[in-house]
């Protein structure tokens, strides 16, 4: 019973957990997540994140993967959570086999071409456990807004004043 109950916590523990970005910060979005109004309609069912071909790829969470290899000709990588969500990576070249465990941050998978961005793109999806998308950005930590002082705002720390400048400009890039 004791077993049961700390494996149970820990499964809690992990869903509740903030996810790990795929890419490196700072993540640029190219296209964002635009659900369609019913589940056949045109829509972006995902955010399409800029990477180079090559850039290496990070699960956002621990989970199994799902499924690693081509669909519809691309290179397509989905990994089942704990909370029973699924995230998906395409175009990529995936680095583990199917029904393999991951960690969270664990480098599962590599950009390839072929993307249906302009420039060279991570289409990043989240699949509920009832099969409705969602949005992916979602997973991740709320960045934390900064003040940074502007080229004219008045500088407390060093004396130095303004000359009525904008006073700064707001940061969200997500470092506590």
């Amino acid at each position: 019973m004791t077993t049961l109950l700390l494996s149970a916590l820990l499964l809690l523990a992990q869903a509740a957990l903030p996810a790990i970005r795929p890419l490196p910060p700072p993540l640029a979005v190219v296209r964002w997540w635009d659900p369609p109004p019913t589940p056949y309609a045109a829509g972006h069912r995902g955010v399409d994140l800029a990477a180079p071909v090559g850039a290496e790829l990070r699960a956002v969470g621990p989970g199994r993967v799902h499924h690693a290899g081509p669909v519809a000709g691309r290179g397509v990588l989905s990994l089942t959570l704990p909370n029973g969500l699924r995230t998906t990576y395409e175009p990529v070249r995936p680095l583990v086999a199917e029904g393999e465990e991951v960690i969270a941050g664990q480098v599962v998978a590599v950009l390839t071409e072929g993307s249906h961005c302009a420039e060279p793109c991570l289409h990043w999806g989240l699949l509920s456990d009832g099969g409705g998308y969602r949005n992916p950005l979602a997973l991740l930590p709320r960045p934390t807004p900064r003040l940074l002082p502007g080229a004219n705002a008045p500088n407390p720390m060093n004396g130095t004043g303004g000359t009525g400048g904008t006073g700064g400009a707001a940061s969200t890039d997500g470092a506590d």
